[in-house]
């Protein structure tokens, strides 16, 4: 069954001293305030596209990762993912990369970073992003 997750933004001002409110429509989980400082400068307590792309990549690839484990028999207990989305003003979003770090039992590291490898090239964010370089750092611990 397919699932649609919706969020909105309702924007006010110009670009450079303007700003808006994201709201998680979906889960309800609140707002999130979004400008363009925020975006290519400091954050200063308010969120960004690429914020909230890290989020979404960090996630969807530990739900991948785990599964994967799992399916191989050897489910982890867990697993630390962060996602750095590099922005650019005047070219976009440059790269990411995703690093993990996981505890799990009956592993090598080898194998660990392949079923990494296989997580990041197949879960649905990263297939939503192609055409953006993805990197990954990978270990146990």
């Amino acid at each position: 069954m397919a699932t649609t997750r919706s969020a909105h933004t309702v924007w006010e001002g110009d670009l450079l001293n303007g700003g808006g409110i994201v709201t998680f429509d979906s889960s309800g989980t609140g707002d999130r305030p979004v400008s363009w400082p925020s975006r290519a400068e400091q954050a200063h307590g308010k969120t960004s596209p690429e914020e909230l792309i890290a989020a979404a990549h960090s996630s969807c690839f530990a739900m991948a990762l785990s599964h994967g484990l799992e399916g191989a028999g050897t489910p982890p207990t867990g697993l630390v993912v962060s996602a750095d989305v590099t922005f650019q003003p005047g070219e976009g979003v440059t790269g990411i990369h995703l690093t993990v770090e996981g505890t799990v039992s009956g592993i090598d590291n080898d194998a660990f970073v392949a079923a990494a490898q296989d997580a990041k090239a197949n879960c649905p964010v990263s297939k939503a992003l192609t055409g953006t370089t993805i990197t990954l750092s990978a270990k146990l611990v």
